[in-house]
């Protein structure tokens, strides 16, 4: 009979993120990990297998969680332009999935996460350019869109004055 889990997986994937966000991918190790949590190091090696595999086990939940917010805002927002502006709000809103992000994309080594990565990012701009009318010129103030939003949630952290969603949408839409 197995033992019975005492932390869900879902909370060593959090904790797992967080020390990526704070330190790095180096920080995470099985010893680390188990400091955290609360969990034996040998408990986590059964669990997952190697170091490699907790991280990518952590990250794919973490882009799950994120896909499940996409989809929450993209039922929440208008088609219009102003429920583009809204989506992006919505997954750019102070939660643990909007949070991840960066880390999420910023090592693109795993193939299985990249391609994850760039789907999601197609979803995104394909629901931007819905609210936006559709047609080639609402990709392309989609894909402008897009990368202008993942630029300022870049840089907000280091201090940058970003520019207002609401304008960027209404130049691009206009």
């Amino acid at each position: 009979m197995a033992r019975k889990k005492i932390i869900p997986d879902t909370d060593v994937y959090a904790e797992i993120r967080r020390m990526i966000a704070r330190e790095g991918e180096r920080a995470v190790s099985f010893q680390a990990v188990a400091r955290a949590t609360g969990l034996a190091a040998p408990t986590l090696v059964q669990r997952f297998g190697s170091r490699e595999a907790m991280v990518h086990s952590a990250l794919a939940a973490g882009w799950e969680a994120l896909e499940a917010a996409t989809e929450a805002a993209e039922a929440d927002a208008p088609l219009n332009a102003k429920g583009a502006q809204a989506f992006l709000k919505a997954l750019g809103a102070d939660t643990p999935e909007a949070a991840d992000l960066s880390h999420l994309a910023a090592d693109f080594r795993d193939p299985v996460l990249r391609d994850r990565a760039e789907r999601w990012r197609q979803r995104v701009e394909t629901a931007i350019a819905l609210r936006l009318g559709g047609g080639a010129k609402a990709q392309e103030a989609a894909a402008l869109l897009f990368a202008a939003w993942q630029g300022q949630r870049l840089w907000q952290p280091a201090g940058g004055k970003g520019f207002r969603l609401k304008d960027a949408v209404k130049r691009l839409s206009g």
